[in-house]
């Protein structure tokens, strides 16, 4: 009889969740339409738009992984409507230096110094990380307030004369603010999958620039450009994207049919169909930006997320699945209830 008294008690206690309190995204000023491309390039709007889903991306001339951070934390900050934080988690792959982190720099310049602020790296998938890893700041006590960060400048990493990946990246950061709170109001995050596979560190991957490179040792190829297995990395992002998602809604407790909002990792058009249809979600429920902005890395997922709730496509209660996979390589998936939050994401 006790421990079943025991059981019923545990069963009563509510647990302390993450809950998303605001959301922000930032692109740089200067928009790149695909003719621009076409004019230099051996591409065309139509191959471009056809395969890639894209007619046009930000490409930064002015502004840095940092400054667009910090514009993207300041509009998620303000309609989160406050100022204290905890701590800062930013997913970047292009911080402004290899030393230090870029976090702390901006954490400060939004007036917050002293408290955690730091990177995490896994290429496209880096904001799921990092939302994963806020959420377990605030689960595990150890931050009532986290920003959560996914900022790129990629474009200073692709080949400029590559038509495909100079077709497929832009530049851009979104945020989103995570508060202590309740597992059953609206903005909790309810469940992570995040894995990864080393053995196919190959098949994305900017070679040159790094300690191997910088240490003489062997380096198959040196250019500090971005190398893409394009068919290998379509297949296993797929896969990898389509079954993390299936796992993540299965911790949630949910099934493909109770999922309002599906926001994919805007990789490429093709990859975003062939995981839904994998999935069994209607286009109807896809939410995508990637038409305006690109494949952003890790800013994809938090600015298609800002762009989904500025478009009127996410409402308070939405059951929403992100998913994504970058180079690594690694991949993650979310499952989250929309919050009932106001004001515009970005302008």
């Amino acid at each position: 009889m006790r421990v079943l008294f025991a059981r019923r008690r545990i069963g009563r206690v509510k647990f302390r969740a993450a809950v998303v309190q605001g959301v922000g995204g930032a692109v740089p000023a200067r928009c790149v339409p695909n003719s621009e491309l076409a004019a230099r390039l051996d591409t065309s709007d139509a191959w471009i738009r056809d395969r890639l889903g894209i007619a046009s991306r930000h490409v930064a001339s002015d502004a840095s992984t940092v400054d667009l951070a910090v514009e993207a934390g300041a509009r998620a900050l303000e309609m989160a409507g406050f100022g204290a934080l905890d701590a800062v988690v930013l997913a970047t792959t292009t911080p402004d230096r290899l030393c230090p982190a870029s976090a702390p720099e901006v954490a400060a310049r939004l007036g917050h110094t002293g408290i955690a602020a730091f990177d995490v790296n896994a290429v496209c998938a880096g904001f799921v990380h990092a939302l994963a890893t806020g959420n377990a700041l605030i689960r595990g006590h150890m931050a009532d307030r986290v920003l959560v960060l996914g900022a790129d400048v990629f474009t200073t990493l692709v080949d400029p004369d590559d038509r495909l990946t100079a077709s497929i990246f832009g530049d851009g950061a979104g945020a989103l603010v995570l508060r202590a709170g309740s597992p059953d109001e609206p903005g909790a995050l309810c469940a992570f999958d995040l894995g990864s596979d080393g053995t196919q560190v190959g098949a994305v991957e900017v070679p040159g620039g790094g300690t191997r490179d910088r240490l003489g040792l062997p380096v198959p190829n040196r250019r500090p450009y971005l190398l893409m297995d394009g068919p290998a990395v379509f297949e296993r992002a797929v896969r990898e994207m389509t079954g993390s998602s299936r796992r993540v809604l299965a911790r949630a407790g949910w099934d493909v049919a109770s999922v309002d909002r599906f926001v994919p990792h805007q990789a490429n058009i093709r990859i975003i169909r062939g995981v839904a249809e994998g999935l069994g979600i209607a286009a109807g429920r896809v939410v995508t930006n990637i038409e305006h902005v690109g494949n952003t890395v890790a800013a994809s997922v938090p600015l298609a997320l800002a762009d989904g709730h500025d478009g009127g496509s996410l409402g308070a209660g939405d059951r929403v699945l992100v998913t994504a996979i970058g180079a690594g390589l690694a991949w993650g998936s979310a499952a989250f209830t929309w919050p009932e939050v106001t004001g515009k994401a970005r302008i």
